[in-house]
């Protein structure tokens, strides 16, 4: 028999088992009168949460019989009762309109020996699971480790491994922070990969987005504020860092870190569009997630690393906090691939306009930041602050990653836009570059297959909306 007592306790957002058919389910929503949990397999039921006094609905069930546990929430509000996935899913079985399952987070780790490596080290290759192998897996990438590990990198960056709509998508439409993409293989099938790599000497980071969700399967919104209308994005209303009931939505996204990098053993994260996080509070929300992921390296006494991407230029993001910075570790820096860019390939459009002359390469050699405060063409004002005395080893540098080849209107690499000779000039300035380098899948050999922005939104209407929209953010 079903039973549900209440606990009042900080802890794990979403549901995760305890032993011995009892299970914790937790979720905010400070808005609602009533929140009930809705037990779909194996047994069905449907039991009260209580309510604590931050607006969480928690309760632990006992008595729930072996088997996969499938569930969703009954969201009592003004319009009426609507059922709706845990935000905090680990796992979308169904697509991300169905129930969420309860994964179980143990794993049988194999890489207790291994200590991460220096950040001043890294050389990283990004990738895209859902491209990389015919079979857009985890699992299909495991045979492929060794050709990276003799290439000669060290670090693995994945773009975003977060449940988006359908079968396909270039990672950034996750709404399920928490629940890995099911035809990828799951939250076991990412472990394993990960795994694999630490046996094989390789670091792991993964391209986390708390800037905005997808617009398919988003259903925050029937569970509190974690939207504000204060800033607009250009995916909508902002999500809510610093405004009322603000507080709920940062512990989301804080817990969200550290369960990717404390569950899932990974090395690093890579912060999508920081610029897009509108948060001026007193205690900026990346300041804090730096400090929550230094004192897990505490906990741990293995290194992990932060790295913000942001086109604001501005250093106050990887500046130390005892300097008056937010204590990130590194960042993508953009400009060092705009000057090469246009070196070789002559474009002047949209932000390229910006640069061309080989000073903006000799200066991004120098200081890392082209644009260090004085005025931009594209931009119409001055531009950045100045980054000379941060060291090399906190700025990411490359000369293709997935924006700069997906954002193209036909997807097309440098190897269709230069000539061989330009490649490998190319190649030499990024390699010989006083930062961290960074290779695009296919970047070692000269890949020619487009790589474009792509979806499988199930909805024609919102498909054809988002066709209009890139056509218009990236007209230029």
């Amino acid at each position: 028999m079903l039973q549900a007592s209440p606990f009042f306790q900080a802890g794990r957002m979403g549901a995760y088992p305890l032993g011995q058919g009892r299970y914790r389910f937790s979720v905010w929503a400070p808005l609602l009168e009533r929140v009930e949990l809705k037990l779909l397999t194996p047994v069905e039921g449907c039991l009260p949460l209580a309510r604590d006094d931050q607006g969480y609905w928690q309760a632990e069930v006992d008595g729930i019989p072996p088997g996969p546990v499938d569930y969703l929430y009954r969201l009592h509000t003004q319009a009426g009762v609507v059922e709706r996935p845990d935000p905090a899913s680990r796992c979308q079985p169904h697509g991300v309109h169905g129930p969420s399952r309860v994964v179980d987070p143990h794993f049988d780790w194999q890489d207790q020996g291994w200590k991460g490596i220096p950040l001043s080290q890294w050389i990283l290759y990004e990738l895209h699971v859902g491209t990389f192998t015919l079979e857009g897996t985890f699992a299909a990438l495991i045979p492929r480790l060794p050709e990276l590990v003799e290439l000669g990198v060290n670090v693995l960056e994945l773009m975003p491994v977060a449940q988006f709509p359908g079968e396909r998508n270039w990672g950034y439409d996750g709404v399920y922070p928490y629940a890995v993409q099911t035809s990828y293989g799951g939250a076991a099938g990412f472990k394993a990969l990960v795994n694999a790599c630490h046996q094989l000497g390789l670091a792991v980071i993964l391209d986390v987005v708390y800037n905005h969700l997808g617009p398919e399967g988003n259903y925050l919104r029937d569970f509190g504020p974690y939207f504000t209308t204060k800033y607009h994005t250009p995916w909508g209303d902002a999500l809510n860092f610093d405004d009322r009931y603000s507080d709920g939505v940062r512990e989301f996204f804080l817990q969200n870190a550290e369960y990717w990098l404390e569950e899932f053993h990974l090395d690093g994260l890579r912060l999508d569009a920081v610029h897009a996080i509108y948060d001026f509070s007193a205690y900026p929300f990346l300041q804090e997630l730096a400090e929550q992921v230094d004192a897990l390296e505490a906990r741990t006494g293995r290194p992990r690393v932060l790295i913000a991407e942001s086109d604001l230029n501005d250093v106050r993001l990887i500046t130390p906090r005892e300097q008056g910075g937010y204590g990130l570790d590194a960042q993508w820096c953009d400009d060092f691939h705009h000057s090469l860019h246009t070196l070789l390939t002559g474009e002047k459009t949209g932000y390229y306009q910006d640069f061309g002359e080989l000073e903006h390469l000799a200066k991004a050699y120098r200081e890392s930041y082209v644009y260090s405060g004085q005025y931009s063409c594209y931009r119409a004002r001055r531009h950045g602050n100045s980054a000379v005395g941060r060291p090399g080893s906190q700025f990411v540098v490359c000369i293709q990653n997935h924006d700069q080849v997906g954002n193209r209107r036909l997807g097309e690499r440098l190897s269709q836009l230069t000539s061989f000779e330009g490649l490998k000039l190319a190649a030499a300035a990024l390699l010989l570059a006083p930062m961290l380098p960074l290779l695009f899948m296919g970047e070692e050999y000269g890949e020619v297959a487009p790589f474009l922005y792509f979806v499988s939104h199930g909805d024609p209407d919102l498909v054809e909306a988002v066709r209009q929209g890139r056509r218009r953010e990236f007209s230029a």
